[in-house]
């Protein structure tokens, strides 16, 4: 596979909308230059669950962002019913324990093999990229560095038996010694240099998290709203592809020398 195609595969675009006419202008527009699309809360509570098949239909793979986080028996059966839909990735809060985390797994394999359709991934989310040390001390009560607990949520993920962990990139290194090396690692807060922060606070350039060995880059605004001296969503795609390119290319050639 073409490196400008692994590029485009690792781009999960964020469908931060309110509505199914944005939502699917933007799967329209993007699909063929990005590799996923997210439905997460917003537009779910605004359009229905319904809105994941009307992506689906199109050709174009969903993650859903629901970020299932209940006691394990209706974890597994929102899990069962995220697989009926066809979605090529969910999520689950990691702080819902290894028992939460075991159900949501299992019902995505026998959901699957039931249906006779390919498994999803199964993440768990680890901590929010809005959350700084602060917050997570001061309000949340939590004691530590973030990175710690955020190493600690990713082992018991890899314990669990799911596929990956959705992660800041600042934490990326620091998981990729603690776990697994086939676990994914989905990176929310990425934001190329052109782009404004807003309100993540944990954040890297496409290039660097994909450096420090990110699976996946969630990207939203940057792409769905780019500065104006950018152009449009496919212009604002294309630089991203690039740049996740070359940084691909620069690990390539870096193990290369190993």
């Amino acid at each position: 596979m073409r490196i400008a195609e692994l590029a485009r595969q690792r781009i999960i675009v964020a469908l931060d909308v309110a509505t199914q006419s944005e939502a699917m202008a933007l799967v329209k527009q993007l699909s063929g230059h990005v590799g996923l699309f997210k439905v997460g809360l917003e537009l779910i509570t605004s359009e229905g669950i319904g809105i994941v098949r009307k992506i689906t239909d199109r050709g174009a793979k969903v993650f859903l962002d629901g970020k299932f986080h209940d006691i394990p028996n209706t974890v597994e059966g929102a899990s069962g019913a995220a697989t009926r839909l066809g979605v090529a990735m969910f999520n689950v809060h990691t702080m819902g324990g290894v028992a939460m985390m075991q159900a949501a797994a299992k019902a995505a394999v026998e959901e699957a093999i039931k249906e006779g359709i390919e498994r999803p991934l199964v993440l768990g989310v680890t901590i929010l990229t809005s959350i700084d040390r602060f917050t997570m001390n001061e309000q949340l009560k939590v004691a530590g560095a973030v990175k710690t607990q955020v190493v600690n949520l990713a082992e018991l993920a890899d314990m669990s038996g799911l596929d990956g962990v959705i992660a800041s990139p600042r934490e990326i290194t620091a998981i990729r010694k603690s776990v697994n090396p086939k676990m994914l690692i989905v990176t929310p807060g990425v934001r190329p240099k052109w782009a404004a922060t807003q309100d993540q606070k944990r954040i890297m350039t496409p290039a660097e998290a994909i450096d420090k060995g990110a699976s996946y880059l969630v990207i939203g605004r940057p792409i769905t709203k780019p500065p104006i001296q950018i152009g449009t969503p496919i212009n604002a795609a294309k630089m991203i592809s690039e740049e996740i390119a070359s940084a691909l290319i620069k690990r390539i050639n870096n193990l290369s020398k190993v």
